[in-house]
């Protein structure tokens, strides 16, 4: 395909699909969406997107179809549902790209049955905020090559990784190395609380040292603070990391950290903390030491300026 207009349907358009359908309609495609919950696709629409009342509306005008969905169990609903599934709309020669965080061996099954069809297949999940993220991609050549002018619509950092289900893999590694990553954080931080080091001391010596990482600046902003925001909530991320999981198991590789976290986050989950950010996993491991890891961010802002001013 060309940069040209491409009519594109776009099913699922929360937070993240949400906005990489606007960069579609923006990049002028024409657009149709759908989602469970309309008034997620009323800017959309009033940006001149058209609705859909099924996925399979979404795709039986489109030569192209993007999913963004919570998992896997909804990306085979919405895909192979006989009556109101894409699948059941899209024509021979379409393409149907999945940019949900899913399961590889899930993918490859649905794979099969659009390629049956006649429907080529993308599994192409995201990291980052669109326009500007970046996206792992895994099916044939020649459909990359296709659709690769579209995918530049939405993310700055495009890789194919290899065949069917690849991208998958790719994002559930990364996925996996981000949040052990920030649960040993936590963990890095608690050690330093009970041996007496101060956290704001900690927070400013992490960035310039060997431990220096792009999860770690969730710690100052989530944890210290108390606010446990961020971008993906509990749930999602872990849903994510038990993927990751489960994929270390298929492919006998060890996982023994992914295990431990896995564990952690699901009695954060038994909390009833799955729709907070999901930094509120540290209170899981704040309670098993005893300790809380609070610093009021003023106190973390006046020590940063006061460090600026002896520098």
């Amino acid at each position: 395909m060309t940069s040209a207009p491409v009519p594109i349907g776009f099913v699922g358009t929360g937070t993240m699909g949400g906005a990489m359908a606007r960069c579609l309609r923006e990049a002028g495609h024409t657009l149709t969406v759908h989602d469970l919950l309309r008034e997620r696709t009323a800017n959309l629409c009033a940006q001149g997107a058209r609705w859909a009342d099924s996925p399979r509306a979404a795709a039986t005008s489109s030569e192209i179809v993007f999913t963004s969905l919570p998992g896997p169990a909804e990306v085979a609903s919405v895909v192979l549902d006989p009556k109101t599934g894409i699948l059941a709309g899209l024509l021979r020669g379409a393409v149907w790209i999945d940019t949900t965080t899913n399961a590889p061996g899930v993918f490859r099954k649905i794979a099969e049955v659009c390629r049956a069809r006649g429907v080529e297949v993308l599994d192409a999940p995201v990291s980052g905020r669109p326009p500007a993220m970046t996206m792992m991609v895994g099916g044939d050549n020649t459909t990359f090559a296709r659709c690769r002018p579209v995918l530049a619509c939405v993310a700055k950092n495009i890789f194919h990784v290899g065949a069917t289900g690849t991208g998958c893999v790719a994002k559930l590694v990364t996925q996996y190395l981000g949040y052990t990553n920030f649960l040993a954080a936590v963990e890095g931080c608690l050690i330093a609380a009970r041996a007496g080091i101060d956290l704001r001391t900690l927070a400013e010596i992490v960035p310039v040292s060997a431990g220096a990482s792009r999860t770690f600046e969730h710690i100052p902003r989530a944890v210290l603070s108390g606010t446990f925001a961020a971008g993906g909530t509990l749930d999602i991320v872990a849903k994510d990391l038990h993927l990751a999981c489960e994929l270390a198991r298929e492919v006998a590789a060890p996982a023994r950290f992914g295990l431990i976290a896995d564990d952690v986050l699901k009695r954060a989950q038994a909390r009833g903390w799955g729709q907070d950010g999901f930094p509120v996993a540290a209170r899981i491991l704040e309670a098993m030491a005893g300790i809380e890891l609070r610093v009021p961010a003023a106190e973390q802002h006046g020590r940063q300026e006061e460090t600026k001013a002896n520098g």
